[in-house]
């Protein structure tokens, strides 16, 4: 008896520089490849829940330039944030107009932070909107999302590339970080200084959970975008694109994922 070969993937945070994840989701597409499980923090979580609604990686793209997604961002008054999130419920709403995790073509489970706790809560069933805008709830930036009498915040500060929801369920797992921070011989100004250890911190928590995957994909440099870049939207997705195509080409075993391929029940897949 055939069975069908299934390839999870993990999509980091990391603001506008998500964005790359919609380019390597492009280029696995071309080759054939769409993943059979997905999870995702903060940004990686928004391209997961749309791509599993059924947009294309090139749809996600526009509505995020079309949208302008921060602008539905509105100042919060409130010692817990500058900004409040729940005006972008209507814009999501537009989208996700099945308010629950039942309502998606595949699987995702996606990461957010329950303050109270101090621990990481997945979210994969029941309603949709209000985890995913908890997962990428930036601390001190937006006020936190109020689910069940929790406070939550961004998946990415204790996990920022949840592959633990996709261990033992996925014959391969690959994980996909935007945030590569390139070596820089001069900090000239505090803000420099602050972003690249907030970044330093954020991979560290990505690196550490590397040995899980048995594909690491980190296009390189996107740390240089701004968290809110969104002029650079388009350049971003090239990057993730043109990295993913050339790790393709160095990885020829990943067409094994290639839409109807499947393997005996005694291939021995490890």
């Amino acid at each position: 008896m055939d069975k069908k070969r299934i390839f999870g993937i993990t999509l980091s945070g990391g603001g506008v520089r998500g964005i790359a994840h919609l380019g390597v989701l492009q280029a696995l597409n071309e080759h054939g490849i769409s993943p059979d499980r997905l999870s995702g923090s903060s940004a990686g979580a928004i391209v997961a829940i749309m791509y599993a609604k059924g947009f294309s990686p090139k749809e996600i793209l526009d509505i995020i330039i079309k949208t302008n997604y921060f602008r539905f961002l509105r100042p919060a008054i409130s010692l817990r944030g500058l900004l409040k999130m729940e005006s972008v419920y209507s814009l999501y709403k537009e989208y996700l107009k099945e308010d629950d995790f039942g309502s998606l073509q595949i699987p995702v489970t996606i990461a957010a932070t329950d303050v109270h706790l101090a621990k990481t809560v997945f979210f994969s069933e029941g309603e949709i909107i209000r985890p995913l805008m908890a997962s990428s709830c930036i601390p001190g930036m937006f006020d936190p999302i109020l689910i069940e009498g929790h406070h939550y915040v961004d998946g990415g500060v204790l996990n920022n590339l949840p592959v633990e929801p996709l261990l033992g369920k996925c014959d391969r797992l690959m994980g996909v970080n935007c945030n590569h921070l390139p070596v820089q011989q001069n900090i000239s100004h505090i803000k420099s200084l602050i972003e690249r250890t907030v970044i330093m911190s954020m991979n560290y928590n990505v690196y550490s959970r590397v040995p899980k995957c048995d594909y690491f994909v980190e296009p390189k440099g996107l740390a240089t975008y701004g968290v809110l870049e969104i002029k650079k939207a388009k350049e971003i997705f090239a990057r993730g694109y043109e990295y993913m195509m050339e790790f393709y080409d160095l990885h020829s075993e990943l067409n094994m994922f290639q839409t109807n391929t499947s393997y005996k029940d005694d291939e021995v897949v490890g």
